[in-house]
C-alpha cells in the first residue's frame, strides 16, 4: 500500500498514468448518533485537481444519510459500501446507482435498471447513462432525497 505523500510523488512524476491505491472504507457513528462513511488515504476517483482532491457528499440529515462519494461506489439495499443506508428502504433497489469520477465531467451517477428508478433534479435517469452532478442538485434514489456537496480542497 503506498502512503498519500507515495501516492503525490507518483501522480507528479507520471503527468496522466493511473496509479491504484488500496482503500480502507471505514463506517463510524457520528457524536449525533448518525452513521457516516469515509476513507482513509488515498482514494481511487478523488483525482487531485488544483492541488486538492474533490469530495462528491450526498446526504439527507432528517434520514441520517450522509455519503462521501467513491468512484465506482454502488448504491444500493443488497450492494455496495452505502448498503446500510439502504437496508431498510424497500425502494431502493439490490444495485440502484453507481457514483462514478470522470476527468472530463467530474462526478457523475447512472442508473442501473432500478425497479423504481433514480432521477436527477426531479428528471428521470435513463438506465446506465452517467449524468453530472453539481453543487447543490437533488438525487433521487426511488423514494429517498439526497443533497448532492461537491468541494475542493
Amino acid at each position: 500500500m503506498l502512503s498519500a505523500g507515495d501516492f503525490q510523488q507518483r501522480q507528479d512524476s507520471t503527468s496522466m498514468s493511473v496509479s491504484v491505491v488500496s482503500m480502507r472504507q471505514v463506517s463510524q457513528r457520528s457524536p449525533m448518533g448518525t452513521l457516516t462513511t469515509s476513507s482513509r488515504g488515498a482514494v481511487p476517483g478523488m483525482p487531485l485537481m488544483g492541488g486538492g482532491m474533490t469530495q462528491l457528499q450526498l446526504y439527507n440529515d432528517s434520514l441520517g444519510i450522509r455519503i462521501v462519494g467513491i468512484n465506482g461506489g454502488i448504491i444500493g439495499r443488497k450492494q455496495g459500501p452505502y448498503m446500510h443506508f439502504f437496508r431498510q428502504q424497500m425502494y431502493v433497489s439490490g444495485a440502484h446507482a453507481k457514483l462514478l469520477f470522470r476527468p472530463e465531467n467530474g462526478w457523475c451517477i447512472a442508473d442501473l435498471g432500478s425497479s423504481n428508478g433514480t432521477k436527477l433534479n426531479d428528471h428521470n435517469l435513463q438506465p446506465n447513462v452517467e449524468m453530472s452532478l453539481k453543487n447543490g442538485d437533488i438525487v433521487t434514489i426511488a423514494n429517498v432525497v439526497l443533497k448532492v456537496s461537491i468541494s475542493g480542497n
